[in-house]
C-alpha cells in the first residue's frame, strides 16, 4: 500500500534506545520487506544496531522474518538469500469511522491495511451529534467483537466526517452543512467514548487518502478526489501529502457556484455544485418525468440507457467538470478520482466531466489530469480514516514496548 500520510514527530521524552526502535519500525512500516542493510541505509543506524533492535522487535512479536520472492532472492550476485523484515499484520489494529449525512460506517484494519471487520448503519446525522457518536461507538465495539480484537490492541481511530472543522481546535464549523454539530469537537467526544487516540478529517479528505493509500491513486503524488454523494466535496493530495488549507476548508468544491440563478444551497449560497450534482439533485431533475428515481433506481435507469436519466447525469457531469477545471488549472493534479454514489454511473458521468475540463482548462493541465472512477467505492472514506490511525502505528508500537508488562 502507498503511504502518503506524514509520520508524526517522535515524542520528546524518547531516549536513544526508543528512538532507534522508532526509526527501525518507521522504516519497516514505510517499506515492508526490507533487509537489515536497507534499514541501516535509510535510518543512518549501524547494521549492528539495526540487528539488535530487530531482535527485540522479533521477541515482542512485532516483526516477522521472510525471504524475498523470485529473482530478488539473489543478493548482489552472492547467491545468498537476504532475510527481509515486515511488521506482523496482527500485532496491532486501527479503526476507521466514516460519518456521512445519512450513515455511519466502521472498519477495523490490521497493520497491513487489510480489513478484518466492518459494520454499517443508516443514520440521520445532521441534527444529532450525540446520538451519531454513540452509534459510532457501538459499531466500533461490534466490529472489534466480530474480529476478536481486544481494545488494548487498537492503536487508534480515524474519523471522516461530512463537514469542515477548525484544525486548531477540532470544532465543527459548518453553518448549514451539519447544523446540529456547530461547536462540537468529535475527536474529544470519540476519544472519551473509545478510550483511544482519535484523529479527525473531512470525509472527502478521508476519501482522497483512502484512494491514495489503497486504491486508484497509489503511487500518485498530486491528485484530487471528488465525492458525489449526499454532500459534494473534494479531497486533495499535494506533494504526496493530504492538504486541508489554513482552516481545513480546502477542497470544498461542492459549494462553488456553478449556476448563479440556481436554487439556494444548505450553506446559504445559491447555485452551488452540490445543488446540481449530488444524487438527490440529479433525481430532482427527473421528478417531473419519472416518479422520484433515487439511489439504485436512478443507476438502473442509467445502465438501461434511459435518455432522460442520461441527460440529467450528463448535466451533472458538466457542472462537476466546470468546477474541477479551476482546480485543474490552479493545482495541476496528475489524477482526478471520482467517488461517491453517483460515480457508479460510469462513463455517462465521466465523459462530460472530462470534456468540460478539457474545454475550460489550460491545455497542458487538462491533458495531464486523468479522470477515473475510484476503485474503493463506498469504502474509500472509511479506509482513509483507518489510514490516519495507521500512520501513528510506529510510535504506538514503541509505546507498547515501553509499557510495563
Amino acid at each position: 500500500m502507498n503511504q502518503p500520510v506524514g509520520l508524526p514527530p517522535p515524542p520528546p521524552s524518547l531516549g536513544v534506545r526508543d528512538l532507534n526502535r522508532l526509526r527501525v519500525i518507521e522504516s519497516i512500516h514505510l517499506h515492508p520487506g526490507s533487509s537489515r542493510t536497507d534499514i541501516a541505509r535509510r535510518t543512518g543506524l549501524s547494521r549492528g544496531t539495526v540487528s539488535s533492535v530487530a531482535e527485540e522487535l522479533d521477541q515482542a512479536e512485532l516483526i516477522r522474518e521472510h525471504e524475498a520472492p523470485g529473482e530478488e532472492q539473489r543478493h548482489r550476485g552472492t547467491g545468498r538469500r537476504p532475510t527481509l523484515l515486515s511488521l506482523v499484520p496482527g500485532a496491532a489494529f486501527a479503526v476507521g469511522i466514516d460519518i456521512g449525512h445519512q450513515h455511519v460506517r466502521v472498519i477495523v484494519c490490521d497493520l497491513a491495511g487489510e480489513p478484518v471487520a466492518e459494520q454499517w448503519s443508516r443514520a440521520q446525522v445532521d441534527e444529532a451529534p450525540s446520538a451519531t457518536l454513540d452509534l459510532a461507538h457501538d459499531l466500533v465495539r461490534r466490529a472489534l467483537r466480530e474480529a476478536a480484537v481486544a481494545p488494548r490492541r487498537v492503536i487508534g481511530a480515524g474519523i471522516g466526517l461530512a463537514a469542515p472543522f477548525d484544525p486548531a481546535t477540532g470544532e465543527i464549523r459548518a453553518d448549514g452543512i451539519l447544523p446540529g454539530w456547530q461547536g462540537v469537537v468529535p475527536e474529544t467526544e470519540m476519544r472519551r467514548r473509545l478510550g483511544m487516540p482519535v484523529q479527525l478529517a473531512n470525509d472527502a479528505d478521508a476519501g482522497a487518502l483512502g484512494e491514495n493509500v489503497f486504491g486508484a491513486g497509489q503511487g500518485v503524488s498530486d491528485m484530487t478526489y471528488i465525492r458525489l454523494s449526499a454532500g459534494v466535496g473534494a479531497g486533495l493530495i499535494l506533494g504526496g501529502r493530504p492538504y486541508g488549507g489554513a482552516r481545513g476548508i480546502a477542497g470544498e468544491v461542492g459549494h462553488v457556484c456553478v449556476k448563479p440563478d440556481g436554487v439556494i444551497c444548505r450553506c446559504g449560497n445559491r447555485g452551488c455544485l452540490e445543488t446540481v450534482a449530488s444524487p438527490v439533485a440529479v433525481a430532482r431533475q427527473l421528478e417531473h418525468v419519472i416518479e422520484a428515481p433515487a439511489g439504485e433506481e436512478l443507476l438502473g435507469l442509467i445502465a438501461a440507457g434511459d435518455r432522460r436519466a442520461l441527460r440529467a447525469v450528463a448535466d451533472a457531469g458538466e457542472a462537476v467538470g466546470f468546477a474541477l477545471s479551476a482546480v485543474v488549472n490552479v493545482l495541476n493534479p496528475e489524477l482526478v478520482v471520482v467517488g461517491g454514489e453517483l460515480a457508479a454511473a460510469g462513463d455517462a458521468l465521466l465523459d462530460p466531466i472530462r470534456a468540460t475540463i478539457h474545454r475550460h482548462s489550460l491545455a497542458g493541465a487538462a491533458t495531464t489530469a486523468r479522470v477515473i472512477t475510484g476503485v474503493l467505492g463506498d469504502r474509500a472514506e472509511v479506509l482513509g480514516a483507518a489510514a490516519l490511525a495507521l500512520a501513528r502505528s510506529p510510535a504506538a508500537l514503541v509505546e507498547r514496548m515501553r509499557a510495563p508488562a
